[in-house]
């Protein structure tokens, strides 16, 4: 079947409105802004920011459709068949950044590329994931989020959920620092190996397990108390998240050198960072305990309680 940019258009617009609408009814106090936006080279978008409210401190939805006559760098380098072709790219993205250092930033996106050239057979594909980055950890919440990942994946082969849970640990991984950005969860891009119904139908599946898998943890955290040193932490791991968006992240570099909307593009970062010279946490505390047992790329699922029989 040939690829059809109107169903997938109209189910991103969708699941931006679900998404933000279950968002906002669990801030319960701030609303999301809605800034269309227009690219003079072709296309568009809207962001939808949320800020400074009871539960989020900072966190945007974006949709943008966006097309042009050649592929950026950071899509045609390691596809140097696409150069020279038209594009059309879509996409939900989001990211998550809670007040409260206990609640995880989180983040997803499902995307969709067609490249195209007069004559030759449209080349298409899907990407996406979600992935989580917590401060304090806790294993339930870890367990929890990549079972609804694996859930997600299973009805389309027992392969997927683990090839694209390795993937999404090697992605998210900042090199310089050798640690991971958080504990994972899914990753998979250029996706064309099924049919085009069936790899749609893997992007809402992926898209629509967003909600299920954060929501419980934000509710089971939000009302965990906290400190002064505890929000000085988080300030200074996210100074981790600024680091792999700027320097790896491949959407990133998609949106500038596409000439992306650069308040959109950057929307993904937090709002209060720090950076302290060579900082290390006391060994043996819960921020100790951060890298020494969480971010460690580890099998979540092998920690799940066996049910009772």
């Amino acid at each position: 079947m040939n690829p059809s940019l109107e169903a997938v258009k109209a189910y991103l617009l969708d699941l931006q409105e679900r998404i933000c609408a279950a968002l906002e009814a669990e801030d319960g106090a701030a609303h999301f802004v809605e800034d269309a936006w227009t690219r003079p080279t072709g296309g568009g978008g809207r962001t939808r920011v949320i800020a400074e409210g009871a539960l989020l401190e900072k966190g945007g939805v974006n949709f943008s459709h966006v097309h042009g006559d050649s592929l950026p760098p950071s899509a045609s380098a390691h596809r140097p068949e696409l150069a020279g072709r038209s594009f059309e790219a879509m996409g939900v993205s989001l990211v998550m950044h809670p007040r409260n250092p206990y609640i995880p930033t989180a983040h997803a996106n499902v995307r969709f590329f067609l490249a195209e050239k007069p004559g030759e057979t449209p080349v298409w594909w899907f990407g996406g994931g979600l992935d989580l980055t917590p401060y304090y950890g806790n294993e339930a919440d870890c367990v929890h989020w990549h079972q609804v990942c694996h859930d997600a994946c299973a009805p389309f082969g027992a392969d997927v959920y683990p090839r694209y849970k390795a993937w999404c640990d090697r992605y998210f991984h900042l090199k310089h620092r050798g640690e991971p950005r958080g504990i994972g969860g899914l990753f998979f891009d250029d996706l064309n190996d099924w049919d085009f119904d069936t790899c749609f139908a893997f992007q809402r599946a992926i898209g629509d397990a967003f909600v299920d898998a954060y929501l419980p943890i934000v509710q089971r955290r939000r009302d965990q108390p906290y400190g002064q040193a505890e929000r000085e932490f988080q300030a200074y791991r996210r100074g981790r998240y600024v680091e792999f968006n700027l320097v790896y992240d491949r959407g990133t570099l998609f949106g500038l050198q596409s000439g992306g909307r650069t308040e959109s593009i950057l929307m993904s970062l937090p709002p209060e960072v720090r950076w302290g010279y060579d900082w290390k946490p006391v060994p043996g505390s819960p921020e100790a305990r951060l890298t020494d047992f969480f971010l460690t790329d580890r099998d979540w699922l092998a920690l799940a309680p066996t049910p009772a029989g």
